[in-house]
């Protein structure tokens, strides 16, 4: 009796040190659930399908959100070993841009949700990015600690606010926040890209944060649909082409970046393969012909398959009590 409170408290334990990167699962289900809305209305799909796939973000990020609230409450020390991490902090700004996600998943059930939803991701993810860039900016930063994941301090945010408040009729703002994410994303690009190319190749843990590289520039293809109307225009088109090169390029890495076992941190890829999979489909939703379409179909298919195999690999390692991440270096040296 006294092992299995000791192993169900070790259980609960685990629950507590549960890390903010977890939130990148409501991340790509809102992303494959808003392409299945988006295909449902120029094929003919099931509606039941994509509203599915928001009820599970949801409620998701509602038992993710309880247990990250409570590694705050009663987990104090690992919640704040997480905010001063060099690398794991940034993934805390997950969180906010989960709860925007979550806006764009209840929109049509609920107008009023949505806009406070909003409100509070919004400002969140602004004063996250706010915060940890400031942080970032005194220097001191080691080389070794930039990774893809400095996107979560400020581009994934805009962009995916861009998207929300245009759903919203808010453009105003939705314009002044693309802003935001399309210049820090070209900001931060050549830093991240200085590092991938000169020093030390990534650790084994790190590498499925890679998979961040495809989010700017599908993500804010998206959000600049999201600002414009009509038929798609040049620019439009060109930020979908590097997100396709983006792709092209991990798809070259697939055997280097699955050298480690599978964790949940391969959800890092999901965001982009989802937004890179509805770009088209507003496209096609918009008028655009030719190449366009097939890629569509194809892309539409390809992020239902690497989505729901990363799902079904989550539930396989919840289900053996694996879900943990590894541990990730403390320092960056």
């Amino acid at each position: 009796m006294k092992k299995t409170r000791l192993k169900l408290a070790g259980l609960r334990a685990d629950r507590l040190r549960m890390p903010a990167s977890f939130f990148s699962m409501v991340l790509g289900l809102v992303g494959l659930g808003s392409c299945w809305r988006v295909a449902g209305k120029i094929w003919p799909l099931p509606v039941w399908v994509s509203e599915s796939i928001m009820l599970l973000a949801v409620v998701i990020w509602f038992v993710l959100l309880l247990l990250y609230i409570s590694k705050w409450l009663w987990a104090k020390e690992d919640a704040l070993a997480e905010f001063e991490h060099p690398i794991l902090c940034c993934f805390i700004g997950l969180v906010p841009v989960s709860t925007l996600l979550v806006a764009l998943a209840i929109m049509p059930y609920s107008h009023t949700i949505a806009v406070a939803l909003f409100v509070v991701g919004a400002i969140s993810q602004l004063g996250f990015g706010v915060y940890r860039s400031g942080q970032f900016w005194m220097g001191g930063r080691k080389p070794a600690a930039t990774t893809p994941v400095l996107y979560l301090t400020g581009v994934a945010g805009s962009f995916v606010t861009t998207i929300v408040a245009s759903a919203l009729g808010y453009r105003e703002w939705s314009v002044l926040f693309f802003g935001m994410g399309m210049f820090s994303w070209l900001a931060l690009e050549s830093i991240i890209m200085q590092r991938l190319y000169l020093l030390e190749a990534l650790p084994k843990p790190l590498r499925p944060t890679l998979g961040l590289q495809l989010a700017p520039p599908a993500v804010g293809c998206v959000a600049y649909l999201s600002i414009t109307s009509g038929p798609p225009d040049t620019f439009a088109q060109m930020l979908f082409g590097y997100g396709l090169l983006q792709a092209l390029i991990l798809l070259r890495l697939m055997p280097w970046l699955f050298q480690q076992p599978f964790t949940a941190s391969y959800w890092a890829f999901t965001l982009g393969i989802a937004a890179l999979a509805l770009a088209p489909l507003r496209f096609v939703e918009r008028g655009t012909t030719g190449v366009i379409e097939g890629l569509a179909v194809l892309l539409f298919i390809g992020a239902n398959i690497v989505i729901g195999s990363i799902f079904l690999g989550t539930v396989r390692l919840l289900l053996r009590d694996k879900l943990s991440p590894p541990a990730m270096p403390a320092k960056a040296d």
